[in-house]
């Protein structure tokens, strides 16, 4: 019975890390790719992570597995978010079909007119002197 669990789980898990790899190559632009993998590859990595506390049976295994999977639950979210906001704030074109983009609309409200323009949108730093590149980079 407890073989059958673990290959449930490990069959699970493998399926979603299949959902990721496919959801890098499918989706058509780098946020909806991040999106897809951080959740995928995180169900995956925790379903076979579970098979592997169950397949040892050792309560030291397993207290340390649960570390393991809230660790993963909990920092992988963030990480993604915040990969996705730099790559937001460095100019990564969204999608041409994207109808919505609440993070240069938030970040109006916050801060005012954004100097590069939005994604896709960066002024050119070539035509500025590097005495004034390293100024604004102090700021």
């Amino acid at each position: 019975m407890l073989d059958t669990a673990v290959s449930i789980l490990l069959t699970t898990g493998a399926l979603f890390a299949a959902i990721a790899a496919i959801g890098i190559v499918r989706m058509p632009d780098f946020y909806m790719r991040i999106s897809a993998t951080t959740k995928a590859s995180t169900l995956g990595a925790s379903f076979i992570l579970g098979a592997t506390a169950l397949h040892f049976e050792d309560a030291a295994v397993s207290g340390k597995i649960i570390a393991i999977i809230a660790f993963i639950i909990l920092t992988t979210p963030v990480a993604a978010h915040m990969i996705g906001r730099a790559a937001h704030r460095s100019g990564v074109p969204l999608w041409k079909e994207s109808v919505q983009d609440d993070l240069t609309a938030s970040e109006k409200e916050v801060t005012g007119p954004s100097s590069h323009g939005g994604p896709g949108k960066r002024e050119s730093n070539s035509s500025k002197s590097p005495e004034a590149l390293l100024r604004r980079r102090m700021i």
